[in-house]
């Protein structure tokens, strides 16, 4: 969590700021017309090291601190069982490193569908893949409300989050329409711009809580994820260079959307 040392915890705390010693009272400001007032103690470091430390604490128990707490054990999770195939069965360790990649760039048809193709069975393909977007959604959406709540002071993260903003919002009048079940099927459509991550941040703005937010975001990725992973089975039974098409396409994705998945790294996009 070192990173985490830019954020600025003082929007989060609930006790008001300890005194500096720039505000206590000092010999030459005391009034001689008055009784004497004697100046406060000085603060020693560590009265702001436990401050700032009760301040963490706090931001660590907020819903987006746990969401983003629940990324990091998912991703020692998924560190430790890519280690683990590498090592004990290098092409399916190779596979899920790959299905990661493709699925983190192309989105959940690329990384079902490298999957498929390396012959994981249907449940195998619709859990893992369940499992990366999960990791996903936890660390996109906690970072964006990190970012958004200025609690983050970093320039990339701060593009990105006001880029995903954007989009958002785009969408955010006509999945409000439908509420619940709006967000359900804009995860579910399968188009690039509406994976979970989007549909996460515009529940965000719609004051989801993250119980519901999060209920609506996984329900639709699930019901994506199992017709992506039986129509792809479904092909992979019917054409002998299914698995050539299908690493093909993930080449052609990764080509095609790096520029602009780095532009949303560096730049702001237009309204």
């Amino acid at each position: 969590m070192g990173f985490l040392q830019s954020i600025r915890f003082w929007q989060q705390c609930s006790k008001p700021l300890l005194p500096t010693d720039e505000t206590l009272p000092t010999d030459d400001t005391i009034s001689t017309d008055g009784p004497l007032l004697k100046p406060g103690p000085k603060l020693d470091v560590s009265d702001a090291e436990i401050f700032a430390s009760e301040s963490r604490k706090a931001l660590y128990r907020s819903g987006e601190g746990r969401v983003f707490l629940l990324g990091l054990f998912l991703t020692l999770i998924f560190f430790s069982m890519v280690a683990y195939y590498l090592a004990t069965d290098i092409k399916t360790g190779q596979t899920l490193l790959l299905a990661f990649v493709a699925h983190t760039l192309g989105g959940r048809a690329a990384g079902i569908g490298l999957c498929v193709a390396f012959e994981f069975s249907s449940l195998v393909t619709i859990v893992y893949n369940m499992f990366l977007e999960v990791l996903i959604v936890c660390f996109c959406y906690s970072l964006f409300v990190f970012s958004f709540k200025n609690y983050l002071n970093c320039k990339w993260l701060t593009t990105l989050s006001k880029n995903a903003e954007k989009q958002a919002l785009k969408h955010k009048d006509v999945v409000a329409r439908y509420g619940w079940l709006g967000i359900f099927t804009f995860v579910m459509i399968p188009l690039p711009i509406t994976g979970p991550a989007a549909g996460s941040i515009i529940a965000y703005f719609l004051k989801f809580s993250i119980k519901r937010n999060f209920a609506a975001v996984f329900s639709g990725t699930l019901a994506s994820i199992i017709i992506w992973t039986y129509f792809f089975d479904y092909l992979e039974r019917h054409i002998a260079v299914f698995k050539y098409v299908v690493v093909a396409v993930v080449l052609v994705v990764f080509c095609a959307y790096f520029k602009s998945i780095k532009r949303w790294f560096t730049q702001e996009i237009e309204e």
